[in-house]
């Protein structure tokens, strides 16, 4: 994946797609930019998720739930 930095990304590449695993307390975040190139490989709380996410360049996201 290459070396990441403070926020979670690395230099290969922009994230265009971030995924999100939805949990109670914690969220898996895996994030690709437009080759496929996994860019984002990161695990936060609840309350680091929202600043996260504003600070990333603009990209789709999508969510993932249990109905358990």
């Amino acid at each position: 994946m290459g070396k990441v930095n403070k926020s979670g990304t690395n230099q290969k590449g922009q994230v265009a797609f971030l995924g999100i695993d939805l949990s109670k307390k914690s969220f898996q975040l895996h994030g690709v930019d437009a080759k496929g190139h996994v860019v984002i490989k990161k695990k936060l709380n609840r309350k680091a998720l929202l600043p996260f996410i504003a600070n990333l360049p603009q990209c789709a996201i999508g969510m993932e739930t249990c109905g358990g």
